[in-house]
């Protein structure tokens, strides 16, 4: 292992993307700590404690810990990422759309474009509603009500909403430059380093506990143990492929021979990546962040009570919904039929399938029972955390890291970017961290 980190560093142009990248991602650290003008830090650390389980949580969560903090990155990449979904299933959809993505680079440019304007946009809409969220909430400070915006107004929210934006944009712009100029996908590392930036105060937590005899030296263990596992499986589960063989036809051109090579389509165990958790986490979450502003209806606290973490009810109509969510954003994801008709146009065939529709359905069948293992599994890895929760007494904070949104962010974005790494080591014949034993020819320079 160390020969490897030595390896990465002697190539300067690996090292550089690093390092770029790793200072790009201390800026995002520091914004994330620049709160906005006109906000009382100590008023909104203490209203903020209600929110934790509902909608707002979920949002804390992606910023990377910013939004409780009303800082100029409270909204996070969020709204870029919303701008981008929306896109994304418009292309199924809108016929404008369909024509952007089949254009090629100047297609792509085109979304882009559109994508940077819908992020502004919602990220405009979304700074409104927290400037009013934000002038709304009240705390119990040292027996008194203190409002958490003391001097509410115009003049307030044109200055949060200004900032609000621009940290978005900011945001937006470093994750394009990481992706341009260092290693890895930019806008996922944002995400991710906001998600990790919260485990070495879990891990602090966890001392504390065991010092103050509250947690023993065994149930650590257990903890670390289970960790390695669930891990493991997700890795499992994010790399997990089913290959359907597939032979080019060989055509004669003048006096060369093309095609008659055999390769194969890779269908992902779990297509829809961690959007169906995302999703189904967003509608999840709405009952009980309405039930916050009824703090004095009694059927809506019995609805927050069948809609918590800890309730039976919340585990199958979660898993439910993402089960459903799986299908339905793998179905958008990828077309069998656009597969089959690229494959003809271009000479390929399954064996023993004929070419077209017929094709179509092979794949869309095969496709269907691989998701239905793999949106289970989802299922089980977004609820493991909260039956942690209550097997072993644990914080959300912890249990987060046990499985969930958090788990699959982690694993999903360091595996490509280890996997960017891998290739740019054996563009240069050394041997990467994602391989076993030695393939003649890497080594020698």
């Amino acid at each position: 292992m160390i020969e490897k980190i030595r390896n990465i560093f002697s190539i300067p142009e690996l090292r550089n993307r690093i390092l770029f990248t790793l200072g790009i991602l201390i800026i995002v650290r520091i914004g994330a700590h620049i709160p906005i003008p006109g906000v009382d830090g100590e008023a909104l650390g203490a209203a903020i404690q209600n929110f934790q389980n509902t909608l707002f949580g979920l949002y804390d969560l992606f910023a990377g810990g910013a939004f409780k903090k009303a800082t100029l990155f409270a909204l996070g990449i969020m709204p870029y990422i919303s701008a981008s979904i929306i896109i994304q299933l418009m292309g199924a959809v809108v016929p404008y759309f369909q024509r952007l993505q089949k254009e090629g680079e100047a297609g792509r440019k085109k979304i882009t474009q559109i994508t940077r304007y819908g992020t502004v946009l919602i990220g405009t809409m979304q700074a409104y509603g927290v400037t009013i969220f934000l002038e709304s909430m009240t705390a119990n400070i040292g027996g008194g009500i203190a409002h958490v915006i003391p001097h509410p107004g115009l003049m307030f929210k044109f200055t949060a909403i200004v900032s609000l934006v621009t940290g978005v944009i900011l945001m937006m712009w470093l994750g394009e430059r990481i992706t341009e100029r260092g290693l890895g996908n930019g806008i996922s590392l944002i995400i991710m380093i906001g998600i990790v930036s919260r485990f070495p105060n879990v891990v602090l937590s966890e001392i504390n506990y065991i010092q103050e005899g509250i947690r023993g030296i065994l149930a650590e263990v257990i903890l670390i143990a289970l960790m390695f596992v669930i891990v493991g499986f997700v890795v499992l589960l994010t790399q997990g492929t089913r290959k359907i063989p597939v032979q080019y036809a060989k055509r004669v051109v003048g006096r060369k021979v093309y095609g008659g090579q055999s390769t194969h389509i890779p269908l992902k165990v779990n297509t829809a990546g961690v959007m169906p958790i995302i999703f189904a986490q967003s509608i999840m979450f709405i009952p009980s962040t309405i039930a916050t502003f009824f703090s004095n209806s009694d059927f809506m606290q019995s609805v927050m009570r069948w809609f918590s973490f800890d309730h039976p009810f919340y585990w199958i109509v979660f898993g439910s919904m993402i089960v459903f969510f799986t299908y339905f954003y793998t179905a958008i994801a990828f077309d069998p039929v656009q597969v089959s008709t690229t494959m003809k146009q271009q000479g390929g065939f399954i064996p023993g399938v004929r070419p077209g529709k017929k094709t179509a359905e092979f794949i869309d069948n095969i496709l269907t029972r691989v998701t239905l293992p793999g949106s289970f599994s989802l299922a089980f890895v977004a609820i493991f955390p909260y039956i942690l929760m209550n097997a072993m007494d644990i914080g959300y904070d912890l249990a987060s890291f046990f499985g969930g949104t958090s788990l699959l962010i982690i694993v999903g974005v360091a595996l490509d970017t280890l996997q960017q790494m891998e290739s740019h080591l054996m563009m240069r014949h050394y041997d990467g961290f994602l391989t076993k034993g030695k393939i003649r020819g890497r080594k020698r320079m």
